[in-house]
């Protein structure tokens, strides 16, 4: 029976690795897949899911008004794979429910569970959700080399933790860190904050 995975991990945890094995190990047997990657990831270029390796491999765009089971009742491929599943909106993630459960075919979304504030991103919320089967992808912290659960921005290499919830990058402007090391990290963050507000009074008078 058809069932809707998602599978999580933090940044640098090789979810894109995944996509594209998966997907050789289908077409390998002989079986057809659908890639689809979200029109808001560009860094490699739009329509295409990369790895940090180099290795690429076409995927269908999805917008906000793709008729995702439209397409796919169309091209009725063996199996559903979806790349940075984070940024889906609610609607999309249904939609493939719909190709789940209507059609019999398996999605297996890969994505980030939460963003460098710790919050969850709107697809990943709704795979949570509805997902028969969630498995996390892993990888290890940066700074501890415990298990990596949460994913820090970086400014010029400094950690920041307010800002708007999509910034597209890699490893240069995100890392994969524990909770432990993010949570001293943003500590030592609001020290320096308070340290140069208590400055900036101190010149003003």
């Amino acid at each position: 029976m058809a069932k809707l995975y998602f599978r999580y991990g933090a940044m640098n945890s090789g979810k894109s690795i995944e996509v594209l094995r998966t997907a050789h190990n289908y077409e390998e047997q002989g079986k057809s897949v659908m890639v689809f990657t979200p029109a808001i990831d560009n860094r490699y270029g739009k329509g295409q899911v990369t790895s940090r390796i180099g290795i690429q491999k076409p995927a269908t765009v999805l917008a906000e008004g793709t008729d995702i089971f439209g397409l796919v009742q169309q091209q009725a491929p063996d199996c559903i794979l979806v790349d940075e599943a984070q940024f889906l909106n609610k609607k999309q993630v249904e939609a493939l429910c719909e190709v789940v459960d209507e059609l019999g075919i398996p999605v297996i979304a890969y994505g980030l569970r939460a963003d460098f504030r710790g919050q969850l991103f709107e697809g990943s919320y709704h795979f949570l959700a509805l997902a028969d089967q969630i498995e996390e992808v892993k990888t290890v912290c940066w700074h501890c080399r415990r298990k990596a659960t949460m994913n820090m921005r970086l400014n010029n290499g400094i950690p920041v933790f307010e800002g708007a919830q999509i910034m597209i990058g890699g490893n240069e402007s995100y890392l994969p860190v524990c909770r432990q090391c993010y949570s001293k990290a943003r500590k030592q963050t609001a020290l320096v904050q308070r340290g140069s507000a208590a400055a900036d009074s101190e010149t003003e008078h």
